[in-house]
């Protein structure tokens, strides 16, 4: 199975010495600091460089050189969104900008007045399209588990301001009901579509070539509940500049049933990421051997 334990990675520190660089010397010395920081995580993540590589080399076929550069820049990109995360969220001055495909889309779930389901992966920046998202004059609320390690999240939720809402997932079921909840209130839900914990029913797609293991949670809420959904990306483009995704809605129909309904979500979704991840291959943050499979 996938080796993910619903955990992010960093520590308290660290968070401090990038919020004070940042918001004394503005993002792009935090940028600056991060290519140093880069270097130690190609060099010594044992537990993470070895599958980025096989990421650039079995799924983009690139040669070891070109996948060792690819290497570096994943890391550093991914470091740029986290401090990216900080800058806006905690309302620091920036010259970010923003481009939008599909927020017709969204729009569209808003006025129909059901709630909607937003799916995505761990891929671009998810939590600053959770801000731009702000805009739909509606709550938004992020499915997520509670992995993060507390002093962390301790920390950063005071320098930053979230403008949605969290709902935690927990093993009684009850963040179900709450979903529930907020679809009532034609509200925003948004998931990742593409990490499982141990235990978790998946659903087994051809992805970048070979098979992988999807989670079947996100497909079969958004099957139960039958509100319309989009699936939605951030990608950063260049050091100031963000494209945001969101795709035509999918509603089920007629007599297709929930579990039909869910599988066909799932491969519409595994083809949009595939075709995102063709277009920005380092933009793929699983960090873990994402395509090993149960024998």
């Amino acid at each position: 199975m996938p080796q993910w334990l619903g955990k992010s990675r960093g520590n308290k520190l660290g968070y401090q010495i990038f919020v004070f660089v940042v918001s004394k010397l503005g993002v792009r010395s935090a940028y600056l600091l991060l290519r140093f920081v880069v270097f130690y995580f190609v060099l010594f993540s044992r537990s993470s460089t070895p599958h980025v590589l096989d990421y650039f080399r079995k799924r983009h076929h690139y040669r070891f050189l070109k996948a060792s550069l690819h290497l570096y820049r994943n890391y550093y990109v991914f470091g740029q969104t986290l401090l990216d995360k900080i800058v806006v969220m905690a309302g620091i001055k920036n010259s970010f900008t923003f481009h939008f495909d599909g927020e017709e889309n969204l729009k569209e779930i808003v006025r129909l007045g059901n709630g909607g389901i937003l799916l995505s992966g761990h891929v671009g920046n998810w939590e600053i399209a959770g801000q731009m998202l702000s805009g739909l004059n509606t709550r938004v609320n992020v499915v997520m588990f509670d992995g993060e390690h507390q002093q962390i999240k301790k920390y950063l939720n005071k320098v930053t301001d979230r403008t949605f809402h969290v709902i935690v997932i927990r093993n009684d079921l009850s963040h179900v009901y709450e979903i529930g909840q907020a679809l009532q209130n034609n509200e925003l839900v948004c998931m990742h579509a593409d990490r499982f914990v141990e235990g978790a029913k998946t659903f087994s797609k051809d992805f970048l070539g070979s098979p992988a293991l999807f989670p079947q949670g996100p497909f079969a809420i958004a099957s139960s509940f039958n509100v319309p959904v989009s699936f939605v990306y951030a990608f950063k483009e260049t050091s100031t500049h963000y494209h945001f995704f969101g795709s035509t809605l999918s509603l089920r129909k007629g007599n297709i049933s929930k579990h039909d309904y869910a599988e066909q979500l799932a491969n519409d979704f595994v083809i949009s990421l595939e075709n995102k991840m063709r277009q920005y291959p380092d933009q793929w943050f699983n960090y873990y051997n994402f395509w090993e499979t149960a024998a």
